[in-house]
């Protein structure tokens, strides 16, 4: 039932990525939260906070497309590593600034802009050299060690990055940040030079001369629109993050619900990623599931349970424990998201498959936070939480009847 480590035991290469990353994502996570503290610091300002996540978003939906292409046209270790480098620089940037008292909102506004361009560069290109480094097999394995990276990460940071903050300045958590991403940077030297696949053309050929052909995101995208079961993979996930992501009203919730404060809307938003994190920890099963398809439809549907039953709730610790049930959901969802992305798609694919799920992956949250925070505000919370994982399950439903054959995808024959 516990994880399984095999990917850890086989390759040394994917031990030093996964141990970078996690090393990373929790600085990545302290800096996120040392920047809204600093903004807010700065302006006083809770619109001038919610615009970091704007300057984030839009470099992240333009260049996750773009940087997906470029994984595959260039070296994705050189990708990576490169990407990984600017992110580097730039906490270093944030820690220069405030060691020397330079505090402007719009520096720390380029910055956030520039890392979400770097990360949207760096994501495609990591992700798709772990088909490379693991045999297909081992793939569901991986991705939730990748989950527990990215749970740890967000769970573990943000504690950490208000602590440094707190004790020692916002220049703490970003001199560590900095620090922390050597560890990905060598696990990204480390790796052996791993350029794309030839992209085959039509006529079975690799283009003109056996070149390799730049990649194009359009091509990319004409792709995805004809394998039917990657799009569902992508749908399911939008179904679940759009209609029923109820974060943007847990403020509002722990107040008039739960007669708290924000430290009661902090363990709302906890709540899921601790979840994700035990079902990241309890995933040994997970390797021996082959319907991957209808795994995501029942996680998925899970979900929108869960978020609905917690809207039906008035008792504080039974609305955290549906909230943790989502989260794990959502993780089981993500794992074999992800594994049937990289199993079915050709590794000339690869790279731009993935830039379109970070775009699906950030925009679909930010989305829902819209929508679930109109709602609320226009009808009432519990109808917005109640009625978006019932609209969710039933959206699901409707795009299963649509595209049967997603619940027949078997893992042994990955058909996109």
């Amino acid at each position: 039932m516990f994880a399984d480590l095999t990917p850890l035991r086989t390759s040394v290469d994917y031990r030093r990525l996964w141990v970078g990353n996690t090393v990373s994502w929790t600085g990545q996570a302290m800096t996120a939260l040392a920047v809204s503290l600093q903004v807010y610091d700065i302006t006083g300002s809770s619109f001038a906070v919610g615009l970091v996540g704007l300057f984030t978003l839009v470099p992240l939906v333009v260049f996750g497309l773009y940087g997906g292409a470029v994984a595959d046209t260039l070296d994705r270790r050189k990708v990576g590593l490169y990407s990984a480098a600017g992110l580097c620089a730039l906490s270093f940037v944030l820690a220069a600034a405030a060691l020397a008292g330079f505090h402007r909102v719009w520096l720390l506004y380029g910055v956030v802009a520039l890392q979400a361009v770097c990360g949207a560069l760096n994501g495609p290109a990591r992700s798709s050299m772990i088909p490379r480094l693991l045999p297909p097999e081992q793939l569901p394995a991986a991705n939730a060690l990748n989950s527990i990276t990215m749970t740890t990460g967000t769970t573990l940071g943000p504690m950490l990055g208000g602590v440094l903050v707190g004790l020692w300045g916002y220049q703490s958590a970003y001199v560590i940040d900095a620090v922390a991403f050597t560890a990905a940077l060598y696990a990204m030297w480390r790796l052996p030079p791993m350029r794309p696949e030839a992209e085959k053309q039509p006529d079975g050929g690799t283009g003109a001369g056996g070149r390799r052909r730049r990649a194009s995101v359009m091509d990319g995208l004409r792709f995805l629109a004809t394998r039917p079961n990657l799009r569902m993979t992508f749908f399911t996930d939008l179904c679940a993050m759009v209609f029923a992501h109820p974060r943007a009203l847990f403020p509002a919730v722990a107040v008039v619900w739960y007669g708290g404060d924000a430290k009661t809307a902090g363990l709302l938003a906890a709540a899921p990623a601790v979840g994700a994190l035990l079902g990241g920890v309890f995933s040994g099963w997970q390797g021996r599931i082959r319907r991957h398809g209808l795994a995501i439809v029942l996680s998925v549907a899970a979900w929108g349970t869960a978020i609905a039953v917690f809207g039906l709730t008035r008792n504080l610790w039974l609305g955290v424990f549906f909230l943790a049930l989502a989260g794990c959901s959502d993780m089981i969802s993500m794992v074999f998201r992800n594994t049937m992305l990289q199993a079915a798609t050709p590794d000339a694919m690869r790279g731009r498959l993935q830039g379109v799920f970070i775009v699906v992956v950030a925009g679909g949250p930010r989305l829902g936070d819209f929508l679930a925070g109109t709602v609320g505000q226009a009808v009432s919370p519990r109808v917005a939480i109640v009625g978006g994982g019932v609209v969710c399950v039933v959206a699901v439903g409707l795009l299963v009847t649509r595209w049967r054959a997603f619940l027949r995808y078997d893992a042994r024959d990955p058909q996109a």
